[in-house]
């Protein structure tokens, strides 16, 4: 029998470490070939990892929220014959990325890591963490992941006690600094038949640390501002239950949805800044690229968290087609199917809480985007039409923009044409 050892491959798209989400195998357990052993998350989607050989599970290389490089040893199994060599694979984890290798030798008896939907989370009261002993100027150890996700939470790691050998400092040290930073000591309330004691500590990870990172990246780098303006949809909803009336059957269902996305791709027609990307890392003040197809991201709430499909090229689309397109990507996004294209290249994007919607939001801008339409909830108002009070069904658009891009006239006269289509919808179905 030999010991052969499987890297984190390379996925592609440029990317050098990815997030462990769960392990879909334990130690002891046999591998045939093809197998699924583990899920990791690249920045756009969670991707399976297959073996590529028979085998049994000697050891796991990590635990789910760990962060692997690329060519880091994911796992190890024994197999018949000779394997893949002894050893080989310690020399692949690079330098300083310690904490990404095996969590047990192949000759020690490996630890049980259960996978991350059957983990129970107890409730646990973390300690005020002292600033860790350094000389001054001593520079505190960490990996560059390490210090990457310290400098997006804002902590500065000279103050932080690094748990690893050495002293180098771990993504576990950085959780427990952040959720002990400044928290008093807990103070005993008055006893009481409806007091609640305790505290639950739950690690950021998986898709749920990918959003954080996301949202903190979008405010910090764009200077948003919003746009807030009322449509009348009384019209609208009027056309769509006629068309659903007739066509359901032969051609789905249509929703208020794919009649906005409509309405915002033939209003980039005569505003193509807003169909655009910023980036501000290339030259000394950037580089603002305009696209001509509208590859349009539809925020989607999935059970993990948020999501963004892209339906491509939504300019040559028809209502129904853009419908279907929704309906498929949203489908793809929540069974956890998309594919990473799926999930990337957009160049503007709407986000939509349906009947949730509110009176009106402030939608982030998907970075590195430079505007997005929210879609709040259609409601019944009273409106003057000349003398008379009317009923009406009414309905706000609330949009950000980045603001170093797109002007505020501009702004607003793309959300004004919008709202021109969306009040005289049979344009909509024109051209």
């Amino acid at each position: 029998m030999g010991t052969y050892s499987i890297k984190m491959p390379d996925i592609g798209e440029g990317i050098a470490e990815v997030e462990l989400v769960a392990w879909r195998v334990q130690p002891g357990d046999e591998v045939a070939e093809d197998q699924v052993l583990a899920d990791v998350m690249t920045d756009k989607a969670t991707v399976e990892i297959p073996s590529p050989v028979q085998g049994r599970v000697q050891a796991l290389g990590g635990e789910p929220g760990q962060v692997l490089a690329v060519g880091a040893e994911l796992i190890r199994l024994e197999v018949a014959g000779e394997g893949n060599g002894k050893g080989e694979a310690a020399e692949a984890v690079p330098a300083g990325r310690e904490e990404a290798t095996l969590a047990a030798d192949a000759t020690a008896a490996p630890a049980h890591v259960p996978p991350a939907e059957t983990q129970v989370r107890q409730p646990l009261h973390v300690p005020v963490q002292e600033p860790a002993a350094r000389a001054p100027g001593d520079r505190p150890i960490a990996s560059p992941a390490v210090r990457r996700r310290a400098w997006e939470l804002g902590i500065e790691l000279s103050f932080v006690h690094g748990s690893g050998p050495a002293g180098r400092i771990l993504h576990e040290d950085l959780d427990v600094y952040q959720a002990s930073r400044g928290q008093p000591p807990r103070k005993e309330r008055p006893s009481g038949s409806r007091q609640r004691q305790g505290d639950e500590a739950v690690p950021v990870t998986g898709l749920r640390r990918r959003i954080a990172q996301k949202m903190q990246e979008a405010h910090r780098r764009i200077p948003h501002f919003s746009y807030v303006e009322e449509v009348d949809v009384t019209e609208l909803e009027a056309l769509r239950a006629q068309l659903n009336e007739r066509y359901a059957a032969t051609r789905g269902k249509l929703t208020l949805l794919p009649f906005i996305c409509r309405a915002v791709v033939r209003a980039v027609e005569e505003f193509p800044q807003v169909n655009a990307r910023f980036d501000d890392e290339a030259g000394e003040a950037g580089v603002v690229t305009r696209f001509q197809p509208v590859h349009l991201g539809i925020a989607t709430q999935t059970e993990a968290g948020l999501m963004v499909p892209v339906v491509r090229h939504a300019e040559a689309q028809g209502l129904w087609g853009l419908a279907g397109e929704i309906a498929r990507l949203a489908k793809a996004a929540r069974s956890g199917k998309a594919s990473r294209e799926e999930l990337g290249g957009s160049t503007l994007s709407i986000t939509s809480l349906g009947p949730l919607g509110g009176i009106a939001s402030t939608p982030v801008i998907n970075h590195p985007e430079v505007a997005i339409v929210g879609v709040n909830r259609v409601v019944q108002r009273p409106m003057f039409q000349g003398a008379a009070v009317v009923p009406r069904l009414l309905m706000n658009l609330s949009s950000s923009f980045d603001h170093r891009v797109v002007d505020g006239m501009d702004a607003a006269r793309f959300i004004q044409a919008v709202r021109g289509l969306l009040e005289r919808p049979a344009l909509l179905l024109v051209g």
